[in-house]
């Protein structure tokens, strides 16, 4: 079995598809910006019999990105799914008119910039397999702007279109790509956004490839 490598591990929705992939029989390659978060939930991980690493990288250095991904690739073999899903930092969750360039700046390097480095990264592995799995997960601003949080409805609207773009484009070559759209707060216990829940969705979207956008539940009608 080749490698899953999840951006943005951290102990909630994370480590739910971490130990997912690992019970189906994936290595896994976790990255987070701090190295003891990812070791830690490394150790707990490794139970499952699989290989487990964690590797540092902040999104927004696309050296550290890639020089993440470049290592586990080494370590465990090609990354045949990678799924982006870190969490969006508070300053890009301000409300519209209080959006700066700045802040735009930020959340387009967190949110755009960032999967685009990852995926170049993996794209040559993947190819070099002849199948993979690109998963995006998004809260609700990823399919309607909200003025409240302007800088992931920006940014999030042009990770959404790349991620289109990559899914007409990679379909041919066996290359899946997915977007998972999450409304609500991931909650544990929760029905439907309860981190585990997630995980065997993500787990079906990279299993029976289809459509491009998935919503765990749909969006609130607006008034």
């Amino acid at each position: 079995m080749t490698t899953a490598a999840i951006i943005g591990a951290g102990p909630g929705l994370g480590a739910a598809v971490a130990r997912k992939f690992a019970t189906e029989g994936f290595k896994l390659a976790l990255l987070a910006r701090r190295q003891d978060h990812v070791d830690d939930l490394a150790a707990q991980l490794s139970t499952s019999g699989q290989e487990v690493r964690g590797y540092t990288a902040n999104v927004r250095q696309p050296d550290t990105l890639v020089a993440a991904l470049q290592r586990a690739e080494v370590d465990l073999g090609p990354i045949e799914v990678l799924q982006y899903s870190p969490i969006p930092q508070p300053e890009f969750l301000k409300p519209v008119l209080d959006t700066s360039v700045d802040d735009l700046n930020a959340a387009v390097e967190f949110s755009l910039y960032g999967p685009v480095n990852a995926v170049q990264q993996v794209l040559p592995g993947m190819r070099a397999l002849g199948r993979g799995t690109l998963l995006f997960v998004n809260g609700g601003s990823g399919a309607r702007p909200n003025p409240h949080v302007a800088g992931t409805s920006v940014a999030f609207a042009g990770a959404g279109a790349y991620a289109t773009m990559l899914h007409e484009t990679l379909a041919e070559e066996g290359i899946h790509v997915a977007q998972l759209i999450i409304p609500g707060a991931i909650e544990a216990g929760h029905p439907i956004n309860d981190p585990a829940v997630l995980a065997d969705k993500l787990w079906h979207l990279h299993t029976g490839p289809g459509q491009f956008r998935t919503f765990a539940e749909p969006l609130p009608s607006e008034s």
